[in-house]
């Protein structure tokens, strides 16, 4: 009559065989149904005592649904948390790239034009292109230009040791 110790022993028994690494891998919503099923059915048996049978099976079935759903939602937060980090990987090899490109461009234009075409390089907001690009007599060199009130050059762009080492430009604080 008592066959619970028996049914403890066997589910014991099963889960600590030593399955070598090389056989095929269980998907998370396999291995949540599978724990959610023998979890169900052993409580479904023991709360169930007039007929363990069909509380162990009503308990496995309902343990198997709820295990596959953690399951698929453990499954769905790997996908989102790889696809992320494939997305800041393809990010940040773009930034490099691009920085590459800019470095490369400067390298060519510093060896083989003059000082006029060089400040082409430097963007029309900062402090140097403004007083390179005003020669004229009525405006003064010293006094920057309208745009660049609220940016000054960044001269650390691409040093991930200083402040802004992203950005071409750094924000004012006051």
């Amino acid at each position: 009559m008592n066959k619970l110790p028996y049914f403890f022993a066997l589910i014991i028994l099963l889960t600590s065989f030593n399955v070598p690494k090389a056989q095929a891998q269980w998907s998370p919503q396999a291995k949540g149904a599978v724990i959610g099923g023998l979890g169900g059915a052993a409580a479904g048996a023991i709360i169930n005592k007039r007929n363990r049978a069909v509380g162990g099976v009503v308990g496995g079935v309902a343990g198997g649904a709820i295990g596959y759903g953690v399951g698929k939602h453990i499954d769905n937060k790997r996908k989102q948390r790889a696809a992320a980090a494939a997305q800041q990987r393809a990010v940040a090899a773009r930034e490099a790239e691009y920085r590459r490109e800019l470095a490369l461009a400067r390298n060519r234009q510093s060896t083989t034009t003059t000082r006029t075409t060089q400040t082409a390089l430097v963007p029309a907001n900062s402090l140097t292109a403004s007083n390179a690009m005003v020669g004229n007599a009525m405006m003064p060199a010293a006094m920057p230009a309208a745009s660049n009130a609220a940016f000054l050059p960044n001269t650390s762009y691409g040093d991930a040791s200083h402040p802004y080492g992203t950005s071409e430009y750094r924000r004012k604080s006051w």
